[in-house]
């Protein structure tokens, strides 16, 4: 079986409501990468990716899109998708660091491989250890607070019970936030904060103090990307545990946090950290370091969920409740599989089909590409 074509197709997808975060103002759409590998047997396996941008990352559709058309599509052509490493190995050698290109297309060679042998990606990773994974619910900026507790109601009354707030905006309404999810649910719910790298260590200082009494699970990479001493010095200052996202990208980013005992929870994203092969490399590392895993991604469609639930599923040890599912939990406002990925009662099913177990609906992609 040889690879015949790679074929990228981009996409803007709406969010159900305006999505916003600590960078820049609220989001009507994401711009969202398919790629669809095609091999001479007919076999078709399908990635994701998404040109999200915020510190550490500034991709776009358009250059990724001749990232995989003018780079990749001829290293690959010829070559076998069962060797998903070494194509791996061979794009980040020609382009070191493009993992957001990268992600999509091993993910789609994963696909390729399960859908040739007849078994879904978690049995090609080790295997299936759970078959239902638990996930939080990300609570975006809003307005005012009585519509972030509205929105964590309607959270609350899917089964949601770990949930993940947007801070770094505004340190008082930050703290009248926590206050008011804690007062409103009690101890009922795990609330994990993420300030997306955007306070200074001044800032995070003093309003991570004042959350203290409020039973933070994990606060979230709170301040800039390149800061890791002052990460390190931070997580000593305080007594909530801290998070690293956006600090971790590859491997060695990673080696770094763990050196320097920066955080205690690392975060994993399909399009960030390069796709399923590169995600489960990190999960070794942080394991080895004792860290907690929180798998993550940017809002996405049923595909790249999918490639985190069969992840999640072939990974023996205890995961934390990630927010990977974000997207298919309510933040965008379609998706483009035949049957997505719905989550019940707070917990994602893993798709028991060949490969990553969805089907794209090319009538829905139809009507959100971007390039016709």
């Amino acid at each position: 079986m040889k690879i015949t074509r790679v074929e990228p197709i981009p996409l803007r997808v709406p969010f159900a409501a305006p999505f916003k975060i600590s960078q820049g103002g609220p989001r009507e759409t994401i711009d969202v990468l398919i790629v669809r590998v095609h091999t001479d047997e007919g076999i078709v396996g399908v990635g994701e990716t998404q040109a999200w941008r915020r510190q550490g990352s500034a991709e776009t559709l358009v250059n990724l899109v001749r990232t995989i058309g003018d780079d990749f599509e001829p290293l690959l052509l010829g070559r076998s998708p069962l060797d998903i490493a070494g194509a791996l190995h061979l794009m980040d050698e020609t382009l070191y660091g493009s993992l957001y290109a990268q992600a999509a297309v091993g993910d789609a060679l994963y696909d390729v491989v399960g859908r040739a042998l007849g078994v879904p990606v978690h049995a090609l990773l080790g295997g299936e250890c759970r078959d239902r994974v638990r996930v939080g619910a990300l609570l975006s900026m809003k307005g005012t607070t009585e519509e972030l507790l509205e929105s964590a109601q309607r959270f609350y009354e899917r089964g949601f019970r770990h949930f993940g707030l947007k801070i770094g905006n505004a340190p008082a309404v930050d703290h009248a936030n926590v206050v008011a999810l804690r007062r409103h649910f009690g101890e009922g719910i795990v609330l994990r904060v993420d300030a997306n790298a955007a306070l200074t260590y001044d800032a995070a200082l003093s309003l991570l103090k004042k959350l203290e009494p409020y039973d933070i699970d994990v606060a979230e990479q709170p301040i800039a990307i390149w800061d890791l001493a002052g990460l390190a010095a931070l997580a000593r200052a305080i007594t909530i545990p801290l998070m690293a996202d956006e600090s971790v990208s590859t491997d060695h980013s990673l080696l770094e946090v763990i050196r320097q005992r920066a955080a205690t929870v690392v975060q994993t994203k399909i399009a960030k950290n390069g796709g399923i092969y590169r995600v489960l490399r990190l999960w070794h590392l942080a394991s080895a370091a004792g860290m907690r895993i929180y798998p993550g991604n940017h809002p996405s469609t049923s595909v790249a969920t999918a490639a985190v639930a069969h992840i999640c599923a072939a990974w023996p040890l205890p995961l934390m409740e990630g927010v990977f599912a974000v997207g298919v939990s309510g933040a965008l406002g379609t998706d483009i599989v035949t049957k997505p990925i719905v989550p019940e009662n707070g917990e994602i099913p893993v798709p028991a089909g060949p490969g990553l177990g969805i089907e794209l609906d090319m009538d829905r992609i139809a009507r959100l590409r971007v390039d016709r």
